[in-house]
């Protein structure tokens, strides 16, 4: 197999959210295969710390300071990220919010909030960007999805509805745009190491528990274990590959589970 599958030597690839956590892991992998990354963020001191992190690692590596559900101002940020590198050959959606609420109590404001950032911003991201994609004829879009595009569990049913949306987002565009030689799929992170989930992560926690008997791996994943997804998606490796959520869980979609007591 030639290694030029997946090299992404001169690509331009714009991860939104891409200063922390996953979306760092997933830009850092892109980076390392040889891509020009972008990471977007709305905190301009976070966004250029990673950035003077990536490039401490040889990567070429650019901020991009802007909200992602500024719909206003979407457009001409997209444009002059065009102009100043010549292209996006890559999105990959990452920016995204989660609430913890029972849907019996939760506001339609936040509701609405969490749709507005998870699944609207994707497509309004996704929609500056594909037109000079349609005209290059060519481009790879990753929206990222969730397990909770897939199950549901309680106290997450906004971002589920909105995740959930995601995907059937990702094989609508895939549909209509695959004939413009772009490739629309998505990843579906499971449970990943990260600060956010550092709280839990911990002996005797019951949600640590939970997903370590849960997963068949018996483990927590590291973020580092996206960047083969996210390389895959984003070369030419996966120009046949179009409308598909590939899942990076360990393989908890795989299976209901075992007793906690299994012999």
């Amino acid at each position: 197999m030639s290694a030029e599958l997946f090299n992404l030597n001169g690509k331009v690839a714009l991860v939104t959210g891409g200063y922390k956590g996953l979306g760092l892991a997933m830009a850092t992998g892109l980076g390392n295969a040889g891509a020009i990354v972008i990471l977007n963020g709305r905190n301009e001191q976070s966004v250029n710390g990673a950035v003077s992190e990536l490039k401490g690692q040889g990567i070429n590596a650019h901020s991009a300071i802007f909200d992602v559900t500024d719909y206003e101002a979407l457009n001409g940020k997209i444009s002059d990220l065009i102009q100043q590198h010549g292209q996006i050959d890559i999105l990959i959606n990452n920016a995204g919010i989660i609430q913890r609420s029972p849907l019996a109590d939760m506001p339609v404001s936040d509701f609405r909030n969490i749709v507005e950032t998870d699944l609207t911003a994707p497509f309004a991201v996704a929609q500056a960007v594909v037109a000079d994609m349609r005209k290059r004829g060519s481009g790879k879009i990753i929206n990222i999805c969730s397990m909770m595009s897939e199950l549901g569990r309680d106290g997450v049913g906004a971002y589920a509805a909105a995740k959930g949306g995601l995907k059937m987002l990702t094989r609508n565009m895939a549909t209509e745009w695959a004939r413009d030689g772009i490739q629309v799929n998505a990843i579906g992170p499971g449970y990943f190491a990260t600060d956010i989930t550092a709280p839990i992560r911990v002996d005797g926690h019951p949600f640590n528990e939970f997903i370590i008997n849960r997963t068949p791996s018996g483990r927590w994943g590291d973020p580092s274990e996206l960047q083969g997804a996210a390389v895959f998606l984003s070369a030419k490796a996966s120009d046949f590959v179009n409308g598909q959520v590939l899942y990076v869980d360990g393989g908890i979609l795989a299976t209901i589970g075992k007793p906690a007591n299994e012999i």
